[in-house]
């Protein structure tokens, strides 16, 4: 009965209606830290932009599509989660909290970044999956301090060229997409650690070996005919991981075409639960 009540206030605009869908928030908690998620929230609360020294904002799992110029008052924010909502475009004032190091944007309706996105220079994490991008926007690739980059259930085909630049980056998800060759920037980033390009349309990897850094590669699901090679001690999760030599050529083409009959009737599985990341934690 509380969710369904607090469903048809959030309706209300006036702002003792609001101030219920909110609850007892009246100042900014001793740890800085406002958790609105799941609070069936269409607008922004006001009262929440007075808050000024607010570090951490979650706003996950809302109806909201647009945010207030008020948001902009938050200029101490480092995390703020707005996935689960129904965004169709990134609101701009999010682009002037400039000491943003955390960004949530997933499971929305997102088709591309505004180019002030790249006014973001401390941002080192950023989650757009489940979105509607066909390409991964360039502004991305603008941001010189990115660690982590969670892109994956959207529609990409391939990666900007630029990628490489982002020399900090260290681990990047793209599960769930439509490539059909793996990305030929990556091989051009040694420092990456993690790589995960499960659920594509891969049919072959070249090696790997050379990525210095690379630790853990996640290619399971792809109609491929051979595993990639990678260096000693780095883990492999997919088809023949464990198979050194690699597979014999006519056992890979019968998988491969195997997996070529079964994808068009399955689809990839869409993770709805965000896990902490560790700048998170340590924010």
């Amino acid at each position: 009965m509380g969710n369904t009540i607090r469903a048809l206030v959030a309706f209300v605009p006036a702002e003792r209606c609001q101030n219920y869908v909110v609850g007892d928030l009246r100042e900014m908690p001793l740890d800085r830290t406002v958790d609105l998620s799941g609070c069936q929230l269409r607008r922004f609360p006001l009262l929440v932009g007075s808050f000024r020294g607010l570090v951490k904002l979650y706003l996950s799992d809302n109806h909201l599509s647009s945010l207030p110029p008020e948001l902009g008052q938050l200029q101490n924010l480092q995390v703020l989660a707005l996935d689960f909502n129904h965004f169709k475009a990134l609101p701009q004032v999010v682009c002037t909290l400039k000491q943003l190091c955390i960004l949530y944007l997933g499971n929305n309706k997102l088709c591309d970044l505004p180019r002030e996105l790249s006014l973001l220079q401390n941002l080192r994490t950023l989650w757009v999956e489940a979105n509607y991008l066909t390409q991964l926007p360039d502004v991305v690739c603008e941001l010189s301090l990115l660690r982590t980059l969670h892109a994956g259930s959207n529609a990409l085909r391939l990666l900007p060229a630029q990628l490489r630049r982002l020399r900090e980056l260290r681990t990047i998800w793209l599960s769930g997409n439509l490539l059909t060759d793996f990305p030929p920037v990556l091989l051009h980033m040694p420092f990456l650690e993690v790589i995960d390009v499960d659920w594509n349309s891969i049919r072959y990897f070249p090696s790997l070996a050379h990525l210095s850094s690379l630790k853990l590669v996640i290619y399971d699901h792809n109609p491929c005919r051979n595993a990639p090679k990678v260096a000693k001690g780095v883990r492999r999760v997919g088809r023949w991981a464990e198979e050194t030599p690699e597979p014999d050529p006519r056992k890979a083409r019968r998988y491969a075409l195997a997996q070529e009959d079964s994808q068009d009737a399955q689809a990839p599985t869409l993770l709805h639960f965000r896990p902490p990341t560790p700048e998170e934690l340590h924010v």
